[in-house]
């Protein structure tokens, strides 16, 4: 219900924040060599910018997902079983990403 709304808002919130970021650092890595590349992406603030960026869209990813599955799947199993893969979903593809 009400939480859900809310932090929905705040990891869109967060996520546009943090898109200013990583596009900056996408930019930067444009033309640079792997070892560049890595050293860059190695700096802990730009490490910690990535995954806050990654956690906060995963994180709305998978809280639209919930809704859209509770409001359009009428079947409690069903509804039941695709929650549960949307959580096993947006794990995988968070893990996946860092």
């Amino acid at each position: 219900g009400t939480s859900d709304f809310f932090r929905q808002r705040l990891t869109a919130i967060a996520t546009g924040l943090l898109t200013i970021p990583f596009i900056l650092i996408v930019l930067s890595l444009i033309g640079r060599n792997h070892a560049a590349t890595a050293q860059i992406l190695g700096s802990p603030l730009i490490a910690i910018a990535l995954i806050l960026f990654i956690a906060a869209s995963v994180w709305h990813m998978k809280i639209g997902m919930q809704v859209i599955i509770e409001d359009y799947v009428h079947g409690e199993k069903t509804k039941l079983v695709a929650i549960i893969a949307n959580n096993f979903f947006s794990a995988a593809i968070g893990i996946a990403s860092s």
